[in-house]
């Protein structure tokens, strides 16, 4: 796929055409090539006698065998028909759009190709909701040509009236189930909602009682089934209730700010509260089992990740110093061991803005995470260069304001520092928080090798070195969620663990060629400022990344947008700042 980023063409509307059917009957029979003249917008009669729809080819394929066409199909608000007060906010309009993307998906047949997503409610380029009430559906179209040659009437079948009555079986709001699109709107309403109330209540999380968190399978993301699937319910001691605008008072666990340590037996459900939590930065359907789990929107998962690499990131919080002699405040490696980049993952989040971390024990480099007392003595601090996050965790809260939730099986020195400890007992949470530190007060022998995480600094990327395009052209695919490959870079993106689909991949290859197309990446501005101008160039919706390319995406988060960039073997950097996390 490539992109254009000439910002010397203005981005032109589509051509306004005739009678599409008599159209496709006189090409019948002409080369394949010729489907390129059908480009632009045309108005159709709906199957069942609807007025006023419009399809458009917005790019034809080169041959039978190339991608499909992409295609939209408009419906004006006179036809679609929605209330007023669904559409009343970016939030609704968004919900919106993924009620009407997932029943299209559901009623397109094999030639309607509709991205309609998983259990996440994201923006989405295939449908979008205008204030008015306006709706457009996106979707690729293998367009019939046997023997490189247009069928026309098979296309005009297409085109003309299986498309047609898609839109008016799933775009219009008197097709549908009124009280299905309601609560679609309102679960998504509640779950924004309950996020943003969380800095308000001093919590970095909630997991509301009844929540279902355990999945079907490690590729099946919808929610576990059976008589041993054992719904959420909070211990006593952390129950929060919060009022929300269509569901109530909810109660759940409320996860407070601070150092938050999820302890317990193996296969008792750690890991699988942790999981629930880096998804809950996002809505999710109905029925999704995590509606009522939300994180704070500056969650961030971070992990230990061989071989990545890092590129002059201050690590010396961590790191003090190498046999080599390499400066740790300066740091850049192609082969990054397990301990350097989890080092590296947790700056880079917090440089991008991240106000909570999340670290399971199982991902997590152990020699980064904690050197116990006989570990200590045996090895002298001279001689260990790294310094434990059990003695960094407490001060990243403390002066930065950045707190924690780890999962921790293995090392009972982390309730020294952790201000809750909540332990999973055949997933049934409980606050065990004043034993642990009964157990805490007892020496150890241990001794802490810090006592400050220092402030961090920031970076500012060469644009020349984030250079995604391919004979002047910017050229974005995603393979899965494993990889980006952004011109001629591929981009290892395994480990970004709250990437959720790979139309999101996309995003963040769109989001890198705005960053630079716009100057927003410039070699003077930080990496977070320019992000807080992507933020605000990506407030109002899709638009801005649309018009780098009509395709299939996801809007992806600032988060994922600088792991990706951090992760670019290509990237440099020019000038850095001292700042403050």
């Amino acid at each position: 796929m490539a992109y254009s980023t000439d910002r010397r063409r203005p981005a032109r509307a589509p051509r306004e055409h005739g009678d599409l059917p008599a159209t496709l009957r006189r090409l019948d029979g002409a080369p394949y090539g010729r489907y390129r003249s059908l480009t632009g917008r045309w108005n159709v009669d709906g199957a069942d006698g609807v007025d006023g729809l419009a399809v458009e080819l917005v790019r034809a394929q080169a041959d039978p065998y190339a991608p499909p066409a992409r295609v939209a199909v408009h419906v004006p608000a006179s036809v679609a028909g929605f209330p007023a007060e669904l559409c009343r906010t970016p939030l609704r309009r968004r919900a919106l759009a993924g009620f009407l993307a997932r029943r299209a998906a559901a009623l397109a047949d094999d030639d309607l190709l509709v991205d309609a997503g998983g259990q996440e409610v994201l923006d989405r380029s295939s449908c979008q909701v205008s204030q008015a009430g306006a709706v457009t559906l996106r979707l690729n179209v293998p367009l019939p040509g046997p023997g490189r040659r247009i069928d026309g009437r098979a296309a005009e079948d297409v085109l003309c009236r299986r498309l047609p009555r898609l839109a008016e079986r799933a775009l219009r709001y008197e097709a549908l189930d009124a009280a299905a699109v309601q609560r679609f709107v309102g679960t998504a309403e509640d779950s924004c909602a309950l996020r943003e109330a969380l800095p308000g209540l001093g919590l970095v999380a909630f997991v509301a009682d009844g929540a279902v968190l355990p999945r079907r399978s490690g590729v099946d993301d919808r929610p576990a089934t059976g008589p041993g699937v054992v719904p959420f319910r909070s211990p006593d001691g952390l129950r929060v209730t919060v009022e929300l605008p269509h569901a109530g008072a909810v109660s759940g666990m409320g996860v407070p700010e601070g150092v938050t340590l999820v302890v317990g037996g193996g296969f008792h459900g750690k890991s699988t509260l942790l999981r629930a939590l880096e998804s809950g930065v996002y809505d999710h359907v109905p029925g999704d089992g995590r509606e009522l789990v939300a994180a704070r929107r500056e969650t961030v998962k971070v992990r230990a990740e061989d071989g990545r690499r890092v590129e002059r990131v201050d690590l010396h919080a961590f790191v003090s110093h190498l046999p080599t002699g390499q400066d740790t405040t300066d740091f850049r490696t192609d082969n990054a061991s397990g301990s350097t980049s989890q080092a590296a993952s947790i700056v880079e989040a917090v440089e991008a803005g991240a106000r909570v971390l999340l670290v399971d024990e199982d991902t997590a480099a152990t020699n980064l995470m904690i050197r116990d007392a006989r570990m200590q003595a045996l090895v002298a601090k001279d001689r260990e260069p790294l310094t434990p996050f059990v003695d960094l965790v407490g001060s990243l809260h403390r002066e930065h304001g950045v707190s924690t939730v780890l999962v921790m099986g293995g090392s009972g020195d982390y309730m020294e520092v952790a201000d809750r400890v909540v332990m999973m007992d055949g997933y049934r949470p409980a606050d065990v928080t004043a034993r642990a530190k009964e157990l805490a007060a007892v020496p150890t022998g241990r001794h802490a090798e810090a006592d400050a995480f220092p402030a961090v600094v920031h970076r500012s990327p060469d644009p020349a070195s984030v250079d995604g395009t391919v004979r002047g052209r910017l050229r974005v695919t995603a393979r899965g969620t494993d990889a980006l490959v952004l011109g001629e870079h591929t981009v290892d993106v395994r480990a970004v663990e709250q990437i959720t689909d790979s139309r999101q991949v996309v995003g963040i290859g769109l989001a890198l060629g705005l960053l630079v197309r716009e100057g927003h990446l410039d070699g003077r501005r930080t990496l977070a400022a320019a992000l807080d101008l992507l933020d605000g160039r990506l407030a109002d919706g899709v638009g801005p990344l649309l018009s780098l390319r009509d395709e299939d995406f996801a809007l992806p988060r600032r988060f994922e947008v600088a792991a990706a960039l951090n992760r670019l073997r290509t990237l440099s950097v020019v000038d850095r700042r001292r700042g403050t996390a």
